[in-house]
């Protein structure tokens, strides 16, 4: 498929030169396109939104990327093994995965009765190992080719810097059917409350729907909604000496990032969930909803919701609640400004 401007190897480059002009364009056209493709499937996407995006950067003037049927694509993966010297398609390292499985991810809980006081139970998600590993062949590094695994390289950082968003993400879209502390899912319609000490009443932080949802979340006080938990921080590790097995045995350089953290539930009662339509009158409801919370007693805690968390079929919409200074239908927005924006990819399903 070719070589992508970069790579640093002369007689590949030097093989390529030999072909017909337009073998050279095609063969770049498609590297250039399967690191397209690549990059977006790390990012979490699915073919159908890769493919709608192919279609828009092929359609572009100065790109050279194509717009591949998927199984035009497939034929591509199968065409070439690993690297070689003309037909160049990298062999990227794996997402980020966990190494052990473990039955437990929710955050454990203590008693689930009624009666039970949030400063009773225990809210610590159990660690889980992550990792992910690209090989390296002896003869690359002897024949100085590494041109060819920095975008290997650069991929495995970026899967470790974000993969504690695709973490703290997950959790919040499964935060209607996971439970948190109290017994009940996170996002529910019967939190128990003891408002006069004795008697348990129901509060929500779920305004209902079937649409896609939508969080207002507190973030700036000392208790958070969601954790993130890091018992080791990711880590960079290699096996790269000659009298490592891997090298002896089987001639191969091994590099991997590790690490044990997790991500889980803090208070609910600083996050409310919507699957209902993002329109004003719902953003109010969910807002004056958070601002009721009250402790166990009746004590009210001051909620005031700061960041609304959409994802992006929903960021036309949050973009004009919160930036624009009129309503669609005429009239002061007077909600402009009153929350903060964040829009994430890893909220689709």
């Amino acid at each position: 498929m070719g070589l992508p401007v970069g790579t640093h190897d002369d007689a590949a480059h030097l093989a390529l030169a030999t072909k017909p002009v337009g073998v050279q364009n095609t063969a770049y056209a498609r590297a250039e396109t399967m690191m397209f493709i690549a990059k977006h499937e790390w990012a979490g996407l699915k073919w159908g939104q890769i493919a709608s995006l192919l279609k828009v950067e092929s359609a572009k003037a100065d790109t050279a990327i194509l717009a591949p049927s998927h199984m035009t694509k497939r034929r591509w993966d199968a065409l070439v093994t690993g690297v070689d010297t003309v037909n160049w398609h990298p062999r990227w390292p794996r997402r980020i995965k966990v190494a052990t499985s473990r039955q437990n991810f929710h955050p454990r809980h203590g008693n689930s009765s009624s009666s039970t006081s949030m400063r009773q139970v225990r809210t610590a998600p159990d660690n889980r190992k992550f990792e992910t590993t690209i090989r390296v062949r002896r003869e690359d590094i002897e024949d100085d080719r590494l041109g060819v695994y920095t975008p290997q390289i650069s991929m495995m950082a970026h899967s470790a810097a974000v993969h504690p968003d695709e973490l703290v993400f997950e959790v919040l879209r499964r935060g209607f059917e996971a439970d948190c502390y109290d017994g009940q899912p996170f996002f529910d319609a019967d939190h128990p409350v003891l408002l006069n000490g004795t008697d348990a009443v129901s509060v929500s932080n779920f305004q209902g729907g079937t649409g896609t949802p939508w969080f207002l979340l507190v973030t700036f006080r000392q208790v958070k909604p969601l954790v993130f938990q890091t018992r080791l921080p990711y880590q960079m590790q290699a096996l790269n000496k000659d009298s490592d097995s891997n090298v002896f045995f089987h001639d191969e350089y091994l590099y991997g990032i590790r690490a044990r953290v997790n991500a889980g539930y803090g208070l609910w009662q600083f996050a409310y969930g919507s699957k209902q339509e993002l329109t004003p009158e719902n953003y109010a409801a969910a807002r004056a909803a958070m601002q009721a919370m009250r402790y166990d007693g009746g004590r009210i805690m001051g909620v005031v919701p700061n960041l609304l968390v959409v994802p992006p079929a929903h960021e036309a919409a949050a973009r004009a609640l919160l930036t624009a200074e009129e309503l669609p239908g005429g009239g002061t927005n007077i909600w402009r400004g009153s929350a903060e924006l964040l829009v994430s990819p890893y909220l689709q399903e």
